[in-house]
């Protein structure tokens, strides 16, 4: 098992674990690290809100997603909080092609574009469930450590949510297929290093 492991369990959905070398960036920027994930978490909110407004009748949906949204902007507060300890004020970070890359991937008609959209929102929660236990298992500031270890539950809960409401509007086959050819590419989009350090970099 390589040094650099997470001592957590990852969402089975990755179809392949992060770097190692990813790990040493981040531990090597943790307060860029943070910067971007403020970021993370308030473009997880807008993301969840965007879907309600795409799909306002979809009642189960808009449930789910409206307690997402919410958890979403406590924890894009509570990182905040980190940053003003640090006395980094907020700013624009370049993203990565990470979520742009995964969002071209989404078919373009519906009902498939939906479904696409709930399965690629999954496995953004899923590479971050994966990526905080990494930060919680390596980072070297044992309270920051712990605020990484406490954030997981929740993103394994979101990527739970979504599955879910993949297989309330579609036959579990097609999710099943669907999720894991996202999945690859997810995992694809990865593989190379981004060269600035970023969450889902």
């Amino acid at each position: 098992m390589s040094v650099l492991s997470s001592e957590f369990p990852v969402i089975n959905a990755l179809k392949k674990p992060t770097s190692d070398a990813w790990v040493e960036q981040a531990i090597s920027n943790l307060d860029i690290i943070l910067l971007d994930h403020s970021q993370c978490e308030r473009k997880a909110a807008g993301s969840a809100l965007n879907m309600m407004f795409r799909y306002p009748s979809n009642a189960k949906m808009v449930r789910e997603l409206t307690k997402i949204a919410k958890e979403e902007l406590e924890h894009f507060e509570q990182v905040n909080q980190w940053l003003d300890r640090r006395n980094i004020s907020l700013r624009h970070l370049t993203p990565p092609p990470y979520g742009a890359a995964l969002k071209a991937n989404l078919r373009s008609q519906e009902p498939n574009r939906f479904l696409d959209a709930l399965l690629a929102s999954g496995l953004i929660e899923a590479r971050s469930h994966e990526r905080l236990g990494l930060l919680a298992t390596h980072c070297p500031e044992p309270e920051l450590a712990k605020f990484y270890r406490g954030l997981m539950a929740s993103e394994a809960r979101h990527f739970g949510t979504f599955w879910v409401l993949a297989d309330t509007y579609f036959d579990r086959e097609i999710v099943i297929q669907r999720l894991d050819e996202l999945a690859e590419i997810e995992s694809e989009l990865l593989v190379n290093l981004h060269p600035e350090p970023r969450i889902h970099s």
